[in-house]
């Protein structure tokens, strides 16, 4: 007798079909799409994972984050370091962000990008080069406050992953003590900008309710798809937990 294989992870379910819906979705041309969330949401690790699953099916890929566009420090920091306003307001340069990347590779554009243009680290800019998009790659940019209203048009499918504000502080004091030398410091750091920069983000621009895929990514090792576009269902395997979750929509 032959035993059944155990049932693949509900994560690696939930990625398969994000790269089936990706590849789906205007196969004919480049699709942009957006992973947005709260800070520590687990964006940038998705993206990384959905470009793989896209790769090794043998679609070209261009990976980029709203980190390789934000602003300078004293741009960034001019309502003060602590400012949720601030971050909401002036932490990226949106105008870059379109010009060199989402509208060359709209319908419109002519395909050649550039994937970042600042070293927020270094507080400097990047000499990035520009490089030709093939006529079908699959453009997937990570970052926060990717469907705000003045960039929620340039989008072809968006993906909201969803977590509490506690979670991500948690997340955050784990990830981030170095970054910022300290628990304590990246406490107040979330606490007084990043977390009501969130709330400024989702009270100006509702992204939730936007999102073509909304994910409940409390639990990043078992998310639960909370909504899909409508007409493009995702895989049988994954009905169930769909449907399991509209009640939370």
């Amino acid at each position: 007798m032959i035993n059944d294989p155990a049932p693949e992870p509900s994560r690696d379910r939930v990625l398969s079909s994000l790269a089936d819906l990706l590849l789906g979705t205007c196969p004919d041309r480049v699709l942009r799409v957006a992973i947005d969330g709260p800070d520590a949401a687990g964006k940038t690790t998705l993206a990384d994972e959905l470009a793989g699953t896209l790769t090794d099916r043998g679609r070209a890929v261009i990976r980029a984050s709203v980190d390789g566009f934000h602003q300078p420090q004293t741009t960034r920091h001019r309502r003060g370091p602590l400012s949720p306003q601030g971050y909401f307001l002036d932490a990226f340069d949106y105008t870059a962000l379109r010009r060199l990347l989402l509208d060359p590779l709209s319908p419109a554009g002519d395909r050649r990008y550039r994937t970042a243009v600042f070293d927020h680290l270094n507080d400097s800019p990047l000499d990035s080069p520009t490089r030709e998009a093939p006529s079908n790659a699959v453009c997937i940019v990570d970052g926060v406050f990717l469907l705000r209203d003045e960039l929620r048009h340039c989008w072809d499918l968006t993906v909201f992953l969803q977590i509490s504000p506690a979670e991500s502080l948690r997340r955050a004091l784990q990830r981030d003590a170095a970054l910022f030398g300290s628990p304590a410091a990246v406490r107040e750091r979330y606490e007084a900008r990043y977390l009501p920069g969130q709330q400024l983000y989702q009270a100006s621009a509702a992204p939730r309710d936007h999102a073509h895929v909304l994910i409940d990514h409390e639990l990043p090792e078992a998310p639960h798809v909370l909504r899909w576009p409508r007409g493009r269902a995702p895989s049988r395997r994954d009905t169930a937990s769909t449907q399991a979750n509209r009640h939370m929509e």
